[in-house]
């Protein structure tokens, strides 16, 4: 619903945030994202205060500043010095590629219902590409598990996923159709960060086979490394998004301060 965003004005509380997998914090920078992207906040305008944010949407002032840094960092939200946060002129990010998260919960947030299809889980040795990334010896065994990501029964994203076998433990019975960086989370690991090249690609060989994908189609190749709060490597993906589907933005700022 619109609402005004200019401080000295009283519109209905929000929602509360609802609790669920994610943490609060991130929880609020997506309604706050919705709201702006709806232009509840229009763009130039001033947020409300950060004990504004917090009664209406009746959450404590620290997941309001937490929210609020994220939105700023992926810039959606400015800081004006004395003044306040405003939202950004610039146009709303759909989903920055400066943003970690589950590859499941990407496609959720895109409004897809996610089903997650396993093509294989094997455990053995880790190829000398895994190894440095990984930071393995050569000794050190890998799961590699590979799984196609559907909307329905419309293919999105091929994914291959290699973690240490370390990592996970006893792995019977685990269900490998949910989200890895959760279940890693689970198990005690969580990534904080990670390190990312995108480049075009074409599927490996015979996947577009087995899983019944268009080899026609253009693929955008995400290689990623997911790394700890410790810089821990957790894990190695390539992740194909189908071309015709997946864009990646990305907020690009002038450095200030600077000689002209």
């Amino acid at each position: 619903m619109p609402v005004s965003a200019h401080p000295g004005s009283r519109p209905a509380d929000f929602d509360p945030v609802v609790i669920d997998a994610r943490s609060l914090s991130r929880q609020l920078a997506d309604r706050i994202r919705q709201l702006i992207e709806d232009q509840a906040f229009p763009a130039g305008t001033q947020l409300p205060t950060e004990s504004d944010l917090a009664d209406r949407f009746r959450v404590g002032r620290t997941t309001v500043r937490e929210a609020l840094k994220e939105l700023e960092n992926e810039g959606a939200v400015v800081v004006r010095r004395g003044r306040g946060r405003f939202v950004s002129s610039t146009p709303a990010l759909r989903r920055p590629i400066t943003r970690l998260e589950s590859v499941t919960a990407m496609l959720a947030s895109h409004g897809y219902t996610v089903t997650n299809r396993v093509i294989s889980v094997e455990v053995g040795p880790a190829d000398s590409e895994e190894r440095e990334q990984l930071r393995l010896d050569i000794d050190d065994a890998v799961i590699r598990l590979t799984r196609l990501r559907l909307h329905k029964d419309d293919p999105l994203i091929y994914s291959i996923d290699v973690l240490p076998r370390t990592a996970l433990g006893d792995i019977d019975g685990v269900n490998w159709n949910g989200s890895l960086l959760e279940l890693l989370k689970a198990r005690g690991s969580v990534a904080t960060a990670s390190v990312a090249t995108i480049r075009a690609a074409v599927l490996p060989d015979g996947a577009a086979e087995a899983c019944d994908l268009d080899p026609t189609v253009p693929f955008l190749l995400m290689i990623q490394l997911n790394l700890s709060e410790d810089g821990q490597p957790l894990v190695y993906s390539h992740d194909y998004h189908r071309g015709d589907r997946f864009s990646f933005d990305l907020m690009r700022r002038a450095e200030t301060g600077g000689a002209p």
